[in-house]
């Protein structure tokens, strides 16, 4: 035989080293320098992933691995080690799916690429990424005797490719709920592993979303149910690290600190390591025998403390849109969904207020949204303040012809008028995100390719479940060819709808002016969440309450909101703005009813 060959050959027939993940990690992985603590990778700083990655190992009986996890404890580094221990140690057909085709590109740059460059066990083994080698792209990485394909749940094509034995389902409550019409990408990436039953590895990790909706959850309450439990370093008792166990001083949340539940022993911050290295895995149910569970919140994070934890907590819990992110990442818990209810509109009017010519003292940045009818245009302007506080400026309908220049006109002065402040400055209209998705797309396309400088976006709306407020970048494949903002509505009616039902000033509290009417508030509450199941899954859709009724208050309200986030992601700071409006000190005369610019605008 030829040596290479021969070597190959050699390669393929060789039983597969019987080491576990968690020692192939140790004896090879380096971190790279943009990891938040380059070099050896060492599973004593995260102890309570070496369970999660020893699952992982050909030698180990189980078949699934469902991690439900809060945000920086590491799982999906842990994932990483078993793809670099598939390459070097047991080689094989690996997919690795994430919930969108942009998500890999980034994922395969950000971790895969410096995954391989910085160990050089994996260096010698997967080509170059420079190299004209069609085996390392963006979306697939060869290496002797397998290769790693990445695909999207969002692409049923790569869902359809080859059979694999090793398979990655990253983020997996952020797969959409069906992939081009032919089911759901979990199911058909699983289908994949069919011909490997009884070989064949499948890891889920992710954090988890809505109650009844998540399929983390659904994978973990399917399987033995494992929590880390640590003991107590004064009387020895063993329990779970969870939130009903911080505790801190009246006012003092920098002070928050574990307690034991037996002995009312203290453990602080600096003794979580000591904690986490004597920590073992309880299973919690029988399981089927071949899934092991794991669910870890961000309480175990080596890379966040308690303090923090607990003083974001304090930030967020009267906002239900963000006490629900603090549930999700730092919990690992699903949420109860709030917005299935329906909200009534009469006690939402029987709360408007007045508060006069002016804009609301605490208001510090202004967003519009529009949305396009056959005969008019309908514009919402709303106020933000402090921990995204809302209140409602302004609404005009503009009636006539949208297919002719006049009505457009009308809605530029709309768009270009400021709002006096009783600091004694005039706001303008920050960001306006208009709707093209409807009637007179080409006019709404021409309105705002003359107006991208003035942040007039053009948007589309897109239900679904994992479509984010505002993406991370536009699309351009339109007819008008310009950049065009996919916008997550269900994701902002969620959070609008639990706002509605907060009843006292504050974070994430929403206002109405005195001349509102009732038809605006029957707009606005005209949609409620249906759940329908499909192929046995459930699927969750906002839908209007009785056919035929009028939303355009709640689009609209959804666009402005949605235009915030667009700012957000330029690098609006909205607490700090808030701030230096508040900070501005009033003046009279020519310098009165200046415009506020901030130091991120350009």
């Amino acid at each position: 035989m030829v040596p290479d060959v021969d070597l190959a050959w050699r390669r393929g027939i060789r039983p597969e080293p019987p080491i576990p993940v968690s020692d192939w990690a140790d004896r090879h992985r380096i971190l790279p320098p943009t990891s938040a603590e380059p070099g050896r990778w060492r599973t004593d700083r995260t102890p309570y992933l070496r369970a999660v990655m020893d699952a992982l190992s050909t030698a180990s009986p189980y078949e699934r691995v469902v991690l439900m996890k809060g945000a920086q404890t590491g799982g999906s580094e842990a994932g990483l080690n078993w793809l670099g221990y598939i390459i070097q140690n047991a080689p094989g057909i690996a997919m690795l799916v994430m919930p969108s085709l942009d998500m890999v590109r980034r994922n395969t740059t950000v971790r895969i690429d410096p995954l391989i460059e910085a160990t050089p066990a994996l260096r010698e083994l997967v080509a170059a990424p420079r190299s004209r080698d069609a085996g390392n792209s963006l979306f697939r990485k060869s290496f002797p005797g397998g290769q790693l394909v990445m695909t999207g749940a969002n692409s049923a094509v790569g869902l359809r490719s080859t059979p694999v034995r090793y398979l990655f389902l990253d983020e997996v409550d952020g797969y959409p709920g069906d992939a081009d019409g032919e089911g759901d990408p979990v199911d058909l990436a699983i289908q994949r592993t069919a011909t490997f039953r009884g070989r064949r590895k499948i890891y889920m990790v992710s954090t988890p979303t809505l109650k009844g909706h998540s399929r983390i959850e659904a994978a973990f309450e399917h399987s033995d149910r494992r929590f880390y439990y640590v003991p107590c370093l004064n009387c020895g008792d063993m329990a779970p690290v969870t939130w009903a166990r911080i505790r801190w001083p009246e006012g003092r949340r920098d002070q928050a600190h574990l307690v034991c539940e037996a002995c009312g022993g203290i453990h602080h911050e600096h003794e979580k390591p000591r904690l986490l290295a004597s920590g073992e895995w309880r299973a919690t149910a029988e399981g089927d025998g071949r899934t092991a569970g794991f669910h870890l919140s961000a309480l175990y994070s080596p890379w966040e403390t308690w303090a923090e934890i607990a003083a974001e907590h304090g930030r967020v819990r009267k906002d239900p849109a963000r006490l629900q992110v603090w549930v999700n990442t730092k919990l690992g818990e699903s949420w109860e969904d709030q917005a299935g209810d329906t909200v009534p509109a009469d006690p939402l009017m029987a709360r408007r207020e007045d508060w006069g010519e002016a804009l609301p003292a605490s208001v510090a940045v202004l967003t519009a949204g529009v949305d396009v009818q056959g005969d008019r245009i309908e514009a919402q302007i709303l106020g933000w303040g402090r921990d995204e506080e809302a209140w409602v400026i302004d609404y005009r309908v503009l009636w006539g012809d949208p297919s002719g220049p006049r009505l457009w006109s009308d809605l530029d002065m709309v768009l270009q008028a400021t709002f006096p402040h009783p600091a004694g400055i005039d706001l303008p209209v920050r960001a306006a995100a208009i709707d093209t998705g409807g009637h007179h797309t080409k006019m709404a396309y021409e309105f705002c390719r003359t107006r991208l400088a003035r942040r007039i976006w053009a948007i589309k709306g897109r239900g679904g479940p994992g479509i984010p407020v505002w993406p991370r970048r536009p699309t351009r494949t339109n007819k008008g060819k310009i950049p065009l903002f996919i916008v997550g509505v269900d994701a902002v009616k969620d959070a609008v709808y639990a706002r509605l039902r907060l009843t006292e000033p504050g974070p994430g509290a929403i206002h109405f002016p005195r001349r509102l009417d009732a038809d605006y508030f029957r707009q606005l509450t005209a949609e409620r969440v249906v759940t329908r199941f499909e192929r046995g899954r459930p699927i969750r859709s906002w839908q209007p309450k009785r056919d035929g009724e009028r939303n355009e208050a709640l689009d609209t309200f959804v666009y402005a909101h949605a235009a915030l986030h667009g700012l957000i992601s330029m690098g609006l700071r909205l607490n700090e703005e808030v701030e230096g409006v508040a900070s501005v000190p009033v003046r009279q005369g020519a310098e009165a009813g200046r415009v506020i610019r901030s130091a991120w605008m350009t």
